[in-house]
């Protein structure tokens, strides 16, 4: 029997400061997030990111902290309802890191008679440090724990047709009663040295001028392509012209190069250009969390009306919409007959 296992970020169990630094302790010192040394990463995490880290990022986390708990974790909850509504087979949730592990998720897949696991990263695109990461900490659960369990990945759907609609008509919902000057497809940032280490060919990332523009092997595990392509399939379904949108990353570190331009640095530029009237999406994400509710709805409006707009319009993630939920389940039952 297959069963479905959906796959989020996670978060903190609460907003206090302890599990906020257990939680980024796990999260940081994964090889595929911060993908240096163990010593080197050590030294970072340990000695220096939670000693300052834990305590901001908890205010931040008291912001857009909701009732029944963590948003990103609430709206999977609902999402996951829904799914399993949809499906005749078992479903599990599980987040990369937190207390609603990869591992309770399987157990509980197997504990229904699941015999092959089918794996829904939620994740648009793929990086290391997310989708990659992810999948890795599956085959790895599977290898110790499940073993004789098959395991089928859905693939990034960055570029798939429905999805693609549903992110452009969500979109809609928004610019169709407003007079707006921009939109900015804000994703998150990663460092530019992950995308060298996901090259297959180590020879094309970052290696080749224009790299995302020509055809490689290397596209299928390279973040900034994906990106590329889904605003490029989103602008083309809302029919945008050139100079009405943008790409922009967020969400860096310091002390090496990211992607860029960053975000807060676009919104800036784009008021002081006289871009009045903003809209902002964040479709690395399908699940609204710190990273949208307080980066960029609380932080970014302010750096925007700040630098001189006057207007700014963000687009929810899909959350746990009826289509999307739909969409899932339709992708779930294609492997189930394949």
């Amino acid at each position: 029997m297959k069963g479905l296992l959906l796959i989020n970020l996670g978060s903190p169990d609460s907003t206090s400061i302890s599990d906020v630094k257990k939680y980024l302790d796990e999260f940081l010192m994964d090889k595929r997030v911060i993908g240096k040394s163990y010593i080197f990463r050590w030294i970072l995490v340990k000695l220096i990111i939670l000693n300052f880290r834990p305590k901001k990022s908890a205010k931040a986390y008291k912001k857009i902290w909701w009732k029944e708990g963590s948003p990103l974790i609430v709206l999977s909850r609902r999402l996951f309802k829904k799914v399993s509504d949809y499906l005749s087979i078992p479903v599990s949730l599980a987040m990369r890191y937190g207390s609603i592990s990869i591992h309770n998720g399987l157990k509980e897949l197997n504990n229904k008679g699941v015999t092959e696991f089918i794996v829904l990263p939620l994740y648009p695109h793929y990086a290391m440090s997310s989708y990659e990461t992810v999948v890795e900490k599956v085959k790895e659960e599977v290898k110790i724990n499940f073993p004789n369990k098959d395991i089928k990945v859905i693939e990034p759907f960055y570029k798939d047709s429905n999805y693609i609609k549903l992110l452009s008509d969500k979109i809609k919902e928004t610019i169709s009663d407003i007079q707006y000057d921009h939109i900015l497809f804000s994703y998150h940032g990663i460092p530019v040295s992950h995308l060298k280490i996901s090259d297959p060919t180590n020879s094309h990332c970052y290696k080749k001028n224009n790299c995302c523009s020509i055809d490689s092997e290397a596209h299928k595990t390279c973040y900034k392509h994906q990106v590329i392509v889904t605003t490029e399939l989103v602008a083309k379904y809302l029919d945008l012209e050139d100079n009405k949108y943008s790409v922009s990353f967020q969400s860096r570190l310091a002390n090496e190069p990211w992607l860029k331009p960053y975000t807060d640095s676009e919104l800036e530029r784009l008021a002081k250009e006289g871009k009045k009237n903003l809209v902002i999406v964040t479709p690395a994400f399908v699940t609204d969390c710190l990273e949208t509710l307080e980066e960029i709805v609380m932080e970014g409006k302010e750096e925007f009306l700040d630098a001189g707009g006057e207007n700014y319009y963000y687009v929810p993630c899909l959350n746990d919409d009826d289509s999307w939920a739909k969409l899932i389940s339709k992708w779930t039952n294609q492997y189930i007959d394949a």
